[in-house]
């Protein structure tokens, strides 16, 4: 079956439109009418239409969670795929849901795999979901490999969420700060100090700074602004090659503060993400290549490449895994106890949830200090600008005096 975008009248005469599954556009005509529309236009949307749209927006973190569950809980009890994504559809919550799903059935009734239908949804299934399906389709257990990767995804949303409330005053306090020392610089500033300009006294050298600053900034900041924007898309287009966006992750691993939080997320999901395939019953190598995948950090991912090498070749994973040294110790120990006890799923469940604590405590200390100390960066520039303009008046007394 494919599907077809249509625009139509309904019995209140207002124009709804949609997508409807059908051999033929006759058949969604057909279907439209017997659903009391009158159908005015009737289009298939093709694979790459509906990815370009997808590509536009792309499900929510929300939608996708909520679809992963319900397509497990429907494949787990006994329907087909093309019955549980029917199922999918007719419970869409909103038409882009409903629009994806009615693509990815059409995809997987063509005969493509549902990691495949999935890819042509770039936007609203990412490489590490993809991955997952695909050692679950491997495997045979989808609907355990998707309840799993539902919890997942479910614990990666209340920890954004938490990591975003908890940034959102800083983030207004920095706004704020920057709006107000800009407007003290572009608009207050200048005028303050004119008076001291006309007296043709000498200035100090702070206020002779300040006025400086005051009138660059006025005079480039749409210079300035355009600079910043075309520095961001340069360094966009930059970070596409393989090169060049390797040595950036392997700065972020070594940068002070923010390496140690990078190598706790990539840790946290190789490690979740692993013990999902392996519960599903994915053999490990074929494991451990679609956790590759999920890897965010290039970097690291060439690290899990050379360790699946060594495993090709007999060595153990957690001595693979030693010898890359690019993972914490914590995670190497839990799974040599795994592979020693026959219980690497759930000592690599473990080493995933202390990484994921490990890392709510940094965000927490960072965010923690943080604050005060924006706090104490914008008090000392304000304290700056009024030291500016006082200085002059403070001399002038004097000299009065």
């Amino acid at each position: 079956m494919e599907a077809f975008q249509y625009q139509a009248l309904n019995a209140a005469g207002r124009t709804v439109s949609g997508v409807v599954q059908a051999d033929t556009a006759r058949q969604a005509r057909a279907q439209l009418r017997a659903q009391g529309l009158l159908p005015s236009a009737v289009s298939q949307v093709h694979a790459r239409e509906r990815a370009r749209r997808d590509w536009a927006r792309g499900l929510s973190s929300t939608e996708l969670s909520l679809v992963t569950r319900q397509m497990a809980t429907l494949l787990a009890s006994g329907l087909t795929m093309e019955q549980s994504l029917n199922a999918l559809i007719e419970e869409a919550a909103g038409p882009l849901a409903h629009e994806v799903l009615v693509g990815v059935k059409s995809e997987v009734t063509a005969g493509s795999s549902l990691a495949a239908a999935l890819g042509v949804y770039e936007r609203s299934f990412p490489e590490f979901y993809r991955a997952l399906v695909h050692g679950g389709e491997e495997s045979g257990a989808l609907p355990t490999v998707l309840q799993h990767l539902a919890d997942y995804l479910d614990a990666r949303q209340a920890l954004r969420q938490k990591t975003s409330l908890a940034l959102l005053y800083p983030i207004l306090v920095t706004g704020v700060a920057i709006m107000i020392v800009a407007g003290l610089l572009i608009y207050v500033v200048p005028q303050v100090v004119q008076v001291f300009q006309q007296s043709r006294q000498s200035l100090p050298l702070l206020t002779r700074g300040l006025i400086g600053l005051s009138d660059f900034l006025r005079a480039t900041w749409p210079y300035l602004a355009a600079a910043l924007v075309g520095a961001a898309m340069a360094a966009r287009m930059a970070l596409r090659r393989t090169d060049v966006r390797r040595r950036w992750h392997a700065l972020l691993l070594n940068a002070p503060w923010l390496g140690p939080l990078v190598r706790g997320v990539n840790t946290s999901r190789f490690a979740s993400t692993l013990a999902i395939l392996v519960g599903g019953g994915v053999p490990l190598l074929g494991a451990l290549n679609s956790a590759a995948r999920v890897m965010t950090n290039a970097v690291m991912r060439e690290a899990i490449e050379r360790a699946i090498e060594r495993v090709r070749e007999g060595t153990s994973l957690a001595q693979a895994l030693r010898e890359t040294r690019a993972f914490p110790p914590l995670l190497v120990h839990l799974v040599a106890s795994g592979e020693a006890s026959g219980k690497l799923e759930q000592m690599l469940q473990r080493a995933a949830q202390l990484e994921t604590q490990a890392l709510e405590r940094r965000l927490a200390v960072f965010l923690t200090l943080l604050e005060p100390v924006m706090i104490l960066i914008m008090g000392g520039i304000v304290l700056l600008i009024v030291l500016a303009i006082l200085l002059p008046i403070i001399e002038i007394n004097q000299l009065v005096h």
